[in-house]
């Protein structure tokens, strides 16, 4: 499970609300990250011609060593 929203605020910054749930262990995760900082395209290859989809099967399961990397670097755009 993936979600994305928007945080509106007239006074501040505009959040991209990141909400994903692990497959494996079924935890629930949630990120805000600043519209300006937000690129849509870390969701999904912007093309998917056989070659592209090819090299993602061939990557595997996603590791846990991979999901902290991306914990960390989505903290990373929320302290910017």
């Amino acid at each position: 499970m993936l979600q994305t929203g928007f945080y509106l605020s007239l006074l501040g910054p505009t959040f991209v609300r990141v909400r994903f749930r692990c497959p494996r262990c079924r935890r629930v995760g949630e990120h805000l990250v600043q519209e300006e900082a937000w690129d849509p395209r870390v969701l999904g290859p912007a093309d998917r011609d056989p070659e592209t989809l090819r090299r993602w099967e061939e990557m595997g399961p996603i590791t846990p060593e991979e999901v902290i990397d991306f914990h960390f670097a989505l903290d990373r755009l929320v302290d910017e």
